[in-house]
């Protein structure tokens, strides 16, 4: 079937994706028919299929989102601006992909920016706030992120002489400490990063009260959902925070970073560019040529995760697409949730195990940070990778988490992470393997 760009891009995206779900089991997330959508889940590696678990780091990318990229660049590769078909389509596709992400993310389209990847919008969006700001100003950052949440503000407030205060984590289960975050709070503090779930442990921070609490001081927060977004809905109203960022490579899309600011900051901030500085909303910050492939890969991707809404035989026809959107997250939870109690109830039998985060499913997305008596988090990995497990190990960029539990020196950890096509029968295999090492 071929995906036609021009002018029914998203009818005919959701039409495909809908029909290929829909035709499977009406219960809730039929594997069979959601795998079928992931050609890599078939590919032959070493004489035999694999087991993903290496989504925290990135997803699987499925066919329709394969498709579209590919139908863009055959068909309508182009730059925007010209009075031309291709260049139209491509105009449409851009506007289209900023209309799916608002969906997603519940907020505006010209409140969406699209750039690299997260780490370089942080660092864009950084220096922009950094002009708002005075020497001895505060932030306030967290040991739990990931660098791309984390280098960016230091060397903006070290460029501006700020002062840098860190939220410390609970090292029993991964988690902020709360109260001393609260304690930090003052009338300097004018900014506060914190990732929605941690890439390292998998714990879920409480960013609706972190938020509530910075306003309660005039401060700004900026939310890293890179590892969050594969997992559960993102609902910036409901959050209220003034940024929050993500990639979507880690949601099923392809390489891109998605960011959504409030459109006053959007407005009155300086663009962290020159000369077109003051082109309106969401030029401003979208520097340079687009990726054109990648929105209509995004596109597809957003249309992908609002399909499996089909899977709930409740699901109204007529529904919009933020409601098949919240709808499939509730499915794509529920199936995780499942995933997950499986692993950490597996985990508990297996000797000389340790789990770094927390043990609670409701408190985390099903990432695990594992170390095990005997052997290293890099051996745990080559003898998942020697039976087709893919998993990885190291810091995954969460320096400072790594650095407070003092296993940075000595490897790290072993990351084991599963996504909404995992299935029980692949969970219970990495535990046979595991407890086998």
């Amino acid at each position: 079937m071929r995906i036609w760009l021009i002018g029914h891009f998203d009818v005919i995206c959701h039409l495909y994706i809908f029909h290929q779900v829909k035709r499977g089991s009406p219960l809730p997330l039929s594997l069979h028919e959601v795998r079928g959508q992931f050609p890599a889940l078939q590919e032959i590696y070493h004489q035999g299929t694999a087991i993903f678990c290496d989504g925290p780091g990135g997803s699987q990318t499925p066919t329709p989102v394969i498709m579209a990229m590919r139908e863009y660049l055959t068909r309508f590769n182009a730059n925007t601006g010209g009075l031309f078909d291709t260049s139209q389509a491509t105009h449409r596709i851009q506007e289209e992909a900023h209309s799916l992400m608002a969906d997603f993310f519940n907020a505006a389209p010209h409140e969406i920016i699209f750039g690299a990847n997260m780490t370089s919008l942080t660092y864009q969006i950084s220096r922009a706030v950094g002009q708002t700001l005075a020497p001895g100003d505060e932030i306030i950052l967290s040991r739990l992120d990931h660098e791309g949440n984390v280098a960016p503000w230091l060397q903006m407030a070290a460029e501006r002489n700020l002062v840098v205060h860190w939220i410390e984590p609970n090292l029993a289960d991964c988690t902020l400490d709360l109260d001393q975050l609260e304690s930090l709070l003052g009338r300097r503090t004018k900014l506060i990063a914190v990732g929605y779930a941690s890439n390292f442990s998998g714990t879920v921070n409480p960013v609706a009260q972190i938020t509530q609490w910075a306003h309660s001081v005039g401060a700004l927060v900026y939310v890293d959902a890179v590892h969050f977004a594969p997992h559960r809905l993102i609902d910036v109203l409901a959050l209220n925070c003034d940024f929050l960022v993500t990639s979507a490579y880690k949601h099923f899309g392809p390489h891109l970073g998605v960011l959504f600011g409030k459109e006053r900051h959007l407005i009155r901030l300086p663009a962290y560019q020159v000369r077109t500085a003051d082109r309106d909303l969401p030029g401003k910050f979208e520097t340079g040529t687009s990726n054109f492939e990648g929105l209509a890969g995004v596109c597809a991707c957003v249309e992908y995760i609002a399909s499996l809404s089909a899977a709930d035989p409740s699901m109204a026809l007529s529904a919009s697409r933020r409601e098949q959107i919240e709808t499939a997250w509730d499915v794509i939870r529920a199936h995780e949730t499942q995933l997950a109690n499986l692993f950490l109830s597996g985990l508990k039998n297996i000797p000389g195990m340790r789990l770094y985060g927390p043990a609670n499913v409701h408190d985390r997305v099903p990432t695990f940070a594992l170390r095990k008596e005997g052997t290293t988090p890099r051996e745990l990995a080559t003898h998942l990778a020697d039976h087709n497990i893919f998993a990885w190990d190291g810091n995954f960029y969460a320096l400072e988490i790594s650095r407070a539990l003092g296993v940075e020196d000595s490897g790290g950890v072993l990351r084991v992470g599963f996504l909404h096509y995992n299935t029980n029968e692949e969970v219970n295999t990495v535990l046979n393997v595991l407890d086998m090492a």
